[in-house]
């Protein structure tokens, strides 16, 4: 099953880089291990190689989801101190995994990480989805594909999903999904 979360690597100067990412699980919730599949040309295949450790994170707050994954913030991410975890720990998240390359295949585009979690923390309860954060997410993930998929069906999918965010949004899923909506139509040549 995938999932998806937030995860934080160390760039060369100690400074966070902060991405979405999907990490395969296993359906039973055992998080001990996963598998992280990132491309050869992002921030946290270069820091995981080199560095060999992460710290994986579980949230609902779809406004980080959002940021990271455009890497445009609307406020700069906070970060929690936790002396024993040598890595970054996002505030507003629900659970953290600090975690470290077991194995990695970089013999094709997608990489294949195995990962092993060293030590976990929870911060709060997972409030939930509701269907605008859902599409918030959607949406996120398709700000992520403006290079791949066709700009039509880009389009197509965010006609859909602003209808769902506009019947069901809370002002964090609405400013979200206005976020990524102007980012698509920069990507798209102002078409959105």
């Amino acid at each position: 099953m995938i999932l998806e979360a937030i995860v934080t690597t160390n760039q060369e100067d100690g400074s966070p880089n902060v991405s979405p990412m999907g990490p395969e699980v296993c359906d039973s919730g055992n998080w001990s291990e996963f598998v992280l599949k990132p491309y050869t040309s992002s921030k946290t295949y270069m820091n995981l190689k080199r560095d060999g450790k992460g710290v994986l994170h579980i949230s609902d707050d779809v406004m980080l989801l959002a940021c990271s994954a455009i890497n445009l913030w609307a406020e700069e991410p906070s970060f929690v101190k936790i002396p024993e975890v040598d890595g970054h720990v996002l505030e507003n998240v629900c659970q953290w995994f600090e975690f470290e390359v077991m194995s990695l295949d970089d013999s094709q585009e997608r990489t294949r990480i195995e990962c092993q979690v060293t030590q976990q923390g929870k911060f709060r309860e997972f409030f939930g989805f509701n269907r605008a954060k859902h599409a918030v997410l959607e949406a996120a993930i398709l700000a992520t594909r403006t290079k791949f998929i066709p700009s039509s069906e880009i389009l197509g999918q965010i006609k859909h999903l602003k209808l769902v965010v506009e019947k069901t949004a809370g002002e964090q899923e609405t400013r979200a999904f206005e976020l990524l909506e102007q980012f698509i139509a920069a990507q798209l040549g102002g078409c959105c």
